[in-house]
């Protein structure tokens, strides 16, 4: 991360859930200050106000999308920049004050994202239960902690928090289900590039121009850049104006990316760094290589043949 590393830190509250979690994965802010925000939009605002060096904020979920209020927020008002990325596996545990049988339980605390994510298990395995929407999983830990309910579908942190015995783990109608979280702070020198990284941008095209959204691809594509991620949110300004959100493989101080962004630059309306970082893998998976002739070697060899041409060299 660029700069004196972060120490005070806010996510998107309450405590006990899957955003403090995923906080906590990260060193500085395990050994750091944790204070939990209301909403994205206030969690956003402590950065921006310098009342914190950095907020933790869930960015996308592999079964729900993206969160538009994230989106929205990073879109508008003063920039932020993403320094790291957390991806982290979304398993909920089914949790009461004792152990129950689950045939005797009646009502399941609940924030309406995790009971969506496991709808199907709930209707297998609770089929007389009424589910309860909740403000928060960590809300329904403490209203099954409190006996307003029989059980929650909660974060496994929220279990020893509140005394609760887990009756079932791993509770998801997709086992393979994640949130990926972004780590915002305010503005700075982006970190150096570590050969599997991440640039995030927020572009506006010119709605009055005709191709533009192409013209965007092309000038990724002719650089062999990945386009991992690409999501649109109405501006609000007008019906049919929007910003396009781009994830794409690579870092902004090598070449075939910086190029891309000075063609990024010249046909749109608007192109907002949102940062460059490191991707997180869950996994051992190797970084998707480029093309032929489209490497950053490639680019970097094609560079120093034309610099050689102006000087006048025979090449």
């Amino acid at each position: 991360m660029p700069g004196t590393p972060p120490t005070r830190f806010v996510y998107l509250g309450p405590e006990g859930t899957f955003t403090e979690a995923a906080l906590r994965t990260i060193p500085a802010a395990e050994h750091g200050l944790r204070v939990p925000a209301r909403s994205v939009p206030e969690a956003l605002e402590a950065v921006r106000a310098g009342d914190a060096d950095a907020a933790l904020v869930p960015l996308e979920n592999s079964v729900g999308g993206a969160v538009p209020v994230t989106l929205d927020e990073l879109a508008t008002g003063s920039t932020l920049m993403i320094t790291r990325e957390v991806l982290l596996p979304v398993e909920f545990v089914l949790a009461a004050r004792r152990l129950t049988p689950l045939a005797e339980i009646r009502s399941v605390a609940a924030h309406p994202q995790a009971s969506a994510q496991c709808r199907n298990w709930l209707l297998a395995n609770l089929p007389d239960a009424t589910v309860v929407d909740m403000l928060s999983n960590a809300a329904a830990a403490i209203s099954a902690a409190s006996g307003e309910h029989d059980a929650a579908l909660c974060a496994p942190i929220g279990v020893p928090r509140n005394g609760l015995t887990v009756l079932a783990e791993k509770v998801a109608d997709h086992a393979d289900a994640v949130t990926r979280f972004a780590l915002l702070t305010r503005p700075g020198p982006p970190g150096l590039p570590t050969g599997d990284d991440v640039t995030s941008l927020a572009v506006s095209i010119r709605h009055d121009q005709a191709g533009t959204l192409v013209g965007v691809l092309t000038e990724l594509s002719v650089r062999g850049i990945n386009l991992s991620r690409i999501e649109s949110r109405p501006t609000g300004e007008q019906l049919g104006t929007y910003v396009f959100f781009l994830d794409c493989s690579g870092h902004v101080a090598e070449p075939r990316l910086g190029e891309a962004l000075q063609g990024l630059r010249r046909i749109c309306a608007e192109v907002r760094f949102l940062g460059s970082y490191p991707r997180h893998r869950l996994t051992r998976e190797a970084p998707v290589a480029s093309p032929k002739g489209l490497s950053d070697t490639d680019f970097a060899d094609s560079a120093a043949w034309l610099a050689r041409i102006r000087a006048g060299e025979t090449v």
